[in-house]
């Protein structure tokens, strides 16, 4: 029975030390005992009955609420994104330049897809713009 010791340990690693949190934590840990010897009654073996316990019991989000514990914020990767579409940008902006004046100097074309390349930072910044 380590192991579900240990899993509900797991389960319960982001929960700040509390009173409330050690009864919850016996008390599951508990109840997935239980169920463990009730699979065994109906004639698992230990590790199957173990496992079948631990996928039955499921997450312990709810639980987790009512101790207190917050979601971690997502990052705002928009701010990144807007970077890495710039910096991307102006690389291939680059290449086209490169291209056009080694093959064919005497033909300005590279402007014609730098328009198009150009609506991929455009379109990042007015996402990050909105999330502010």
């Amino acid at each position: 029975m380590k192991k579900l010791k240990n899993h509900v340990d797991d389960l319960f690693k982001d929960v700040p030390e509390s009173e409330q949190k050690k009864a919850v934590k016996q008390e599951v840990l508990e109840n997935l005992e239980e169920k463990v010897w009730d699979l065994m009654e109906q004639g698992k073996e230990e590790e199957d009955a173990i496992n079948k316990a631990i996928v039955d019991f499921g997450d312990i989000e709810d639980l987790k609420k009512e101790l207190g514990v917050k979601k971690p914020a997502k990052k705002n990767m928009k701010k990144l994104n807007l970077g890495f579409s710039i910096w991307g940008s102006l690389l291939i902006i680059a290449l086209f330049i490169f291209i056009n004046f080694s093959y064919s100097p005497k033909t300005i074309w590279f402007v014609y897809p730098t328009f198009a390349v150009l609506w991929w930072p455009l379109t990042m910044y007015f996402t990050w713009l909105r999330s502010k």
